[in-house]
């Protein structure tokens, strides 16, 4: 017995975790995201506004504010205070942080009182008090492989809390932009039934004077009815675009407003951070979720592993008991044992091995999900820096072609005034004056929307704000 009893202790002493340690996954190498390098400065050819990449340059936690926008920065603000998906990220990282000292108290004996009162027939009744210890070794590791794992998931949940905190930020200035824009088209619209309400009138003088066909009156009456048509499916899209941007801010529609956003209340930032690949995977809350996964899956392997070796566990159990409560507590009355314990598992048909290969599987799935991931980052940096060269070069060639469109319309309405040329020539011109003012804007818009994409795909600076 003793020395049974000696083996079971050298176990309990000498205990190892089992299972692989976990190895942080390297980084990706390079030092661009494109297979043709993105020009330093991106401009457009015919001019304008350029932006300068600076390869390695921190970005500020509050990146929003390089648009230079005081409403931006004050929405933003009032999203990260009410937002309620960043709240429940809040609470749910709250619950894996006490998973994780749940998980801890494997470490320490479990300790419980108990006390019971037996009635027999036709024998004395019989009167415990007591308590009982128990204490599992850790001998292979799995509680500690356990606690390894929780920790791995509370600090996924904590990047999952920044992720949602880096989506929040960068949905409220995409959709203030989204509402700044449409309002420019709704303005732009606007302008252009105007326009047409004036062309109208001036088309009935002429006809009243004899100057125009009637063809020219129907015709300048369905120019206004099909520009009018334009109008309410712009004002839907502003409508819903405020009341998304109520929601994100943790509010009902019908309890608050978004500032009326306007475009001119935005400055491009000329100044774009620009993190390496290296340092991508570093930072990205969702690349840092997927590896923090990873390592939890990691630990359950070692968790599984653990479960095909002996467990050991050690218990005392001392108290009084007596045939009546007032004989209680006096030292002839006491009882105590002490016992030790080891199971070895031999035959579960293949139960304890097949949860460990699907622990390995886990793991390996989590692994491919790492990687793509990591992919899908890179490849959202590369697309938003492509996009951000072609929003130059777009925005460029709109401001030409808007200049070139007004000069024309100007044009065509002094011909048209002094009968020198069609109502339908008027009609083409306006036509792509409108098109130009609404393309300017969309562009300007999409510019940016893209910027705002581009902090938010490399991380957007969450790691200095205060979550």
């Amino acid at each position: 017995m003793n020395k049974a009893f000696g083996v079971v202790m050298l176990l309990a002493l000498g205990g190892c975790a089992v299972g692989p340690d976990f190895v942080r996954p390297d980084a990706p190498g390079g030092n661009g995201y494109t297979v043709h390098p993105v020009p330093g400065e991106i401009a457009s050819s015919t001019g304008g506004e350029s932006q300068r990449l600076q390869p390695g340059e921190r970005i500020p936690a509050e990146w929003w504010q390089l648009f230079q926008s005081p409403a931006l920065k004050d929405a933003v603000e009032a999203a990260i205070g009410g937002n309620k998906t960043l709240a429940a990220a809040r609470a749910t990282l709250a619950a894996a942080q006490e998973n994780v000292l749940a998980a801890r108290g494997g470490y320490w004996p479990q300790v419980d009182a108990s006390a019971s009162a037996e009635r027999f027939r036709r024998t004395p009744n019989l009167y415990t008090v007591g308590a009982t210890a128990s204490y599992a070794p850790d001998v292979f590791g799995a509680t500690a492989r356990g606690v390894e794992e929780q920790q791995a998931l509370a600090e996924q949940q904590r990047f999952e809390l920044a992720a949602a905190y880096l989506a929040l930020t960068g949905n409220v200035v995409t959709e203030a932009i989204t509402i700044a824009s449409l309002r420019g088209q709704l303005e732009a619209s606007d302008e252009v039934v105007a326009d047409d309400a004036r062309n109208l009138e001036l088309v009935r003088l002429k006809y009243e004077a004899g100057k125009a066909p009637r063809t020219d009156v129907l015709t300048a009456e369905t120019q206004l009815a099909i520009d009018r048509t334009a109008l309410p499916g712009l004002r839907q899209q502003l409508a819903a675009a405020r009341d998304a941007f109520a929601v994100l801010t943790g509010r009902a529609p019908a309890a608050w407003a978004p500032p009326d956003f306007d475009l001119k209340d935005f400055e491009l930032p000329r100044e774009l951070p620009l993190s390496l690949p290296s340092a991508l995977a570093r930072q990205r809350p969702d690349i840092l979720a997927a590896e923090s996964l990873l390592h939890a899956d990691s630990a359950a392997v070692g968790v599984a592993t653990a479960r095909l070796y002996p467990n050991v566990t050690l218990s005392a159990t001392g108290g009084q008991q007596a045939l009546d409560s007032s004989s209680l507590f006096q030292g002839v009355n006491t009882f105590w044992t002490l016992a030790a314990s080891l199971t070895q598992p031999i035959f579960h048909g293949g139960t304890l091995r097949a949860q460990r290969q699907a622990a390995i599987d886990v793991y390996q799935a989590s692994l491919a999900t790492y990687e793509q991931t990591v992919l899908e980052g890179l490849q959202q940096v590369a697309d938003t820096l492509q996009a951000l060269a072609q929003d130059a070069e777009l925005v460029g060639a709109q401001r030409q072609l808007l200049e070139s469109a007004s000069t024309a319309l100007a044009l065509q309405r002094e011909s048209y005034a002094a009968g020198k040329s069609d109502l339908l020539q008027l009609i083409v011109a306006e036509r792509a004056y409108q098109q130009a003012r609404l393309g300017m804007v969309t562009a300007q818009a999409r510019r940016l929307q893209d910027t705002a994409q581009l902090f938010v795909a490399l991380g957007g600076g969450w790691w200095e704000a205060d979550l």
